[in-house]
């Protein structure tokens, strides 16, 4: 066990994932949740993953030692004020949001003086969302991001450290304008991306909505499956992460325009040496472990 107690404040994908793996490998003496839907919170009754459901997040940190804030970043300030009065001294809030520079502006006002605030990012997840779609091996193998500010307790940072190592991550630290601008170029452009073509398929007239379901090669399969990932959240994280995104934009806008223009004047040859390139970073993702070379990608699509 690391945390006597847990609170759980918002009950989604991340949030059972964590609960799941904390009572497989015995982390929390018990486990405390809240959300804003009343549905949600009857769901995580019937489900079992939380010791006690709550009907307000003050109700749920009460005397928690851990206090983990899942819920869309642009939620992150009033949840935190509610919570603030009542958390205990000593105690660990961190949070599961993928933009950090704007969750420490929302959330750090609110902590009183003894409570650690160590933002995190576990960089985890699926296409499903929801109180039944977690499992306790979404964190294998995958990475967590810690991002503490200057003066942050340094046991306060190694035990949040241990827990998630405990559950199957590897962990790291970094600066919070820097996780800002990597996840930018990582995951927050890529989806930004994959809702765009998406959405210039059910646009282009010319293609039926058959023909866009029927014929999916696996590029736009992978587009589809991305471009089902909760709204509210991304819709968030753009407005959250707006410089590093539109910085990374820029720069995706002048590699397109390159493309475009090797494409229109036939210069194979500069199309070869980029693909050739950007294979290389394929093969180092596959090689540090973070997806397989299997022919489906390893996501076992059943036919």
């Amino acid at each position: 066990m690391i945390y006597q107690r847990v609170a759980l404040i918002g009950l989604g994908l991340i949030a059972s994932s964590m609960a799941h793996a904390m009572r497989r490998d015995g982390l929390a003496g018990s486990i405390a949740g809240t959300a804003r839907s009343a549905e949600t919170r009857e769901i995580a009754r019937e489900i079992g993953f939380c010791d006690d459901v709550f009907d307000t997040a003050a109700e749920a940190v009460a005397d928690a030692d851990l206090i983990i804030l899942a819920v869309p970043v642009g939620a992150m300030a009033d949840v935190s004020r509610e919570i603030g009065p009542h958390l205990k001294p000593g105690s660990t809030v961190t949070d599961v949001g993928s933009v950090k520079g704007a969750v420490i502006q929302a959330v750090s006002p609110h902590m009183p003086h003894g409570v650690h605030f160590i933002p995190g990012h576990p960089l985890a997840g699926t296409e499903h969302s929801g109180p039944r779609s977690g499992f306790a091996e979404l964190f294998e193998r995958r990475w967590t991001i810690l991002t503490p500010v200057e003066g942050t307790d340094e046991e306060a940072v190694a035990k949040l450290r241990a827990f998630w190592e405990a559950i199957g991550a590897h962990v790291d630290t970094m600066d919070p304008d820097h996780h800002d601008l990597v996840l930018a170029v990582t995951s927050h452009c890529p989806h930004l991306i994959a809702y765009t073509m998406v959405g210039v398929a059910d646009d282009l007239r010319r293609v039926t909505d058959s023909e866009v379901i029927k014929y999916s090669a696996a590029g736009f399969r992978d587009f589809t499956r991305i471009a089902a990932s909760d709204p509210t959240m991304w819709r968030d994280v753009f407005l959250s992460n707006k410089e590093a995104t539109l910085e990374i934009l820029g720069r995706f806008t002048e590699e397109l325009f390159a493309l475009q223009r090797a494409i229109r004047t036939g210069d194979g040859e500069h199309l070869f040496d980029y693909f050739t390139h950007t294979r290389a970073i394929r093969r180092g993702i596959i090689e540090a472990g973070q997806d397989t070379d299997a022919p489906d990608f390893g996501r076992g699509v059943k036919r």
